[in-house]
């Protein structure tokens, strides 16, 4: 048999060695463009906002886990509450959770509207299939729409109501019946209702993965109204935006919405234990999955279980008991301001838009064939990836992590967690100013993202 990586060899594993297990046992188009941005370092720590490589060289975590880091790395709250419940039985199906009866009396508190009922399962993937299925059932309907440029998952049922045609192809065909609308169109939002056989809406209330899009006001309020008019389930996507990330504790809260059904994921297992959940109102879940006869329709077997639950249920303390819903609003409001000050001078950045700590900056796009003179697969990765190219700098000279959104990557994400520092902000302001000041033209800007492509090309490295 060959020889078995063990535990106690993780500590000891090489920059080199861990590349090499990725490439040839995970993902090797993955591994090469981490290669190409020098992505592939070796983090060997995390607290808080920080991350530090075998090095010892620290850095400003500004992904923060896609939205699901809003306590920050290994939050000691969160590791002190698995260490009080590691006793109890973590997955015993044949009962009722103590730790998952609690959370979900918790959510059933601060989530908006009626919602009351919760299925725990193990991702935002997951919670956009159950929300999909609950949706079908307890309305007798097929048909799902979503919009253009939305993101809610990769697993089949999810990657159908994602509104990007890059992530589809190879994969038809989806599942049926499900159609997509321009996001903020609330005419061909409502065309689409009139036929009166569409089981749910399902949107964020900002656009994550599509570029930190934030609709116009009044246009969630709307489109609920429109779903109420039809018939149709109005679904709240709040995996990237819930628990406080946009200065709220839900985005739906800014125009009053009452979802029907609510997505969550991310965030609410602390950025320790992976979860996700669907809530919904007792009468929708009574017409799904009610009596005896129906309520084994939808299962999950780690869904639920006493570690996740716990790091829920302690993630909730800790935004209410460290103010961070309102760290989030506040400290948003100084990031943004400070990125459209940078906007006024540097015409590279194209916008700055987002709302709390889920902020998207946008830049222009060279012109075809700018960037020729550096390497072709320098010029071939700008055409999409001008984000993915700011965001090796911003990693490679001043060692702040960020990456662009999936269904737009011009945009660079900026989601900190919310327990930032205004210093840390301005840390990242100055490194920004800093790049563009030394690079105003596209052109040049271009040349130095290349050499850092290039270093990840040919440089060596351990």
């Amino acid at each position: 048999m060959e020889k078995l990586i063990k535990l106690n060899d993780l500590p000891n594993l090489q920059r080199t060695q861990v590349r090499e297990n990725f490439k040839t046992h995970m993902n090797p188009g993955l591994c090469t463009l981490f290669g190409l941005l020098d992505f592939d370092k070796l983090y060997v720590k995390a607290e808080g906002t920080y991350v530090w490589d075998e090095e010892g060289n620290r850095y400003l975590d500004f992904l923060g886990g896609y939205g699901s880091l809003n306590l920050g790395h290994n939050h000691p709250r969160i590791i002190a509450a698995l260490n009080e419940v590691s006793s109890m039985p973590n997955l015993l199906q044949a009962s009722m959770g103590i730790a998952a009866s609690a959370l979900a009396h918790n959510l059933a508190q601060l989530a908006p509207g009626k919602l009351n009922n919760t299925f725990f399962c193990n991702s935002g993937a997951e919670a956009v299939e159950g929300a999909i299925k609950l949706a079908r059932i307890a309305t007798g309907r097929q048909r799902i729409l979503s919009c253009k440029s939305g993101f809610h998952g990769k697993t089949l049922g999810s990657l159908s109501v994602t509104g990007r045609e890059k992530y589809h192809k190879g994969f038809e065909p989806l599942l049926p019946s499900c159609n997509v609308v321009d996001f903020c169109e609330l005419e061909e939002l409502e065309e689409a209702l009139k036929t009166k056989d569409v089981a749910a809406f399902i949107v964020e209330p900002i656009q994550g993965e599509g570029g930190i899009i934030v609709p116009p006001q009044g246009y969630l309020k709307a489109a609920q109204d429109l779903c109420r008019k039809y018939g149709t389930l109005f679904v709240a996507d709040e995996i990237q935006t819930g628990l406080g990330r946009t200065g709220t504790m839900f985005a739906s809260e800014r125009e009053g919405i009452e979802p029907d059904i609510l997505c969550l994921a991310k965030s609410l297992g602390g950025g320790i234990m992976p979860i996700g959940a669907v809530m919904t109102t007792t009468e929708l879940w009574n017409k799904a999955y009610g009596g005896i006869e129906k309520c084994l329709l939808h299962t999950s077997t780690f869904g639920g279980n006493t570690w996740a639950a716990t790091a829920g249920l302690a993630t909730l303390e800790v935004l209410h008991e460290e103010n961070l819903v309102a760290r989030s609003a506040e400290l948003g409001d100084y990031l943004i301001n400070g990125l459209r000050t940078l906007q006024e001078k540097y015409p590279i950045i194209r916008d700055v838009r987002g709302r709390g700590l889920l902020v998207g900056i946008e830049f222009e796009q060279p012109a075809q064939g700018v960037l020729s003179k550096v390497a072709g697969a320098v010029n071939k990765l700008s055409a999409e990836y001008l984000g993915a190219m700011v965001a090796g700098v911003l990693l490679n000279k001043y060692r702040v992590i960020t990456a662009y959104t999936l269904n737009n990557p011009n945009v660079v994400r900026l989601e900190p967690p919310l327990v930032v520092t205004k210093e840390q902000i301005d840390v990242v302001l100055n490194a920004l100013e800093e790049t563009f000041e030394k690079n105003r033209s596209l052109l040049g800007f271009g040349l130095s993202s290349g050499k850092t492509m290039l270093s990840g090309m040919f440089g060596r490295r351990r």
